[in-house]
């Protein structure tokens, strides 16, 4: 199976409480990241758990949190607490 694939499916869960603890965390630790997800995510909407993906970037062993749904595209909008400290679409 390539790593493409592989990279698709999800790594673990974490709870609601988890998710928007983590991922208001990494808002207030990064400078830029708040206008950015209001710029490109909307918020979510209300469940229980949520996936989390192992992030993509090469040699980042950072995990990806969901923070939104995607403003323009029909994705989940997700950020890595790694150090690439990117976000992606899911």
């Amino acid at each position: 199976m390539s790593s493409n694939v592989s990279q698709s499916y999800p790594y673990s869960s974490e709870t609601e409480a988890e998710r928007a603890g983590r991922v208001a965390t990494l808002v207030s630790e990064r400078d830029g990241l708040a206008a950015k997800l209001a710029a490109e995510a909307t918020p979510l909407d209300a469940n229980d758990r949520w996936w989390v993906w192992k992030c993509p970037t090469q040699g980042c062993a950072g995990f990806l949190h969901t923070a939104g749904y995607a403003a323009e595209k029909h994705a989940l909008y997700v950020v890595c607490d790694g150090t690439c400290a990117k976000t992606f679409l899911r």
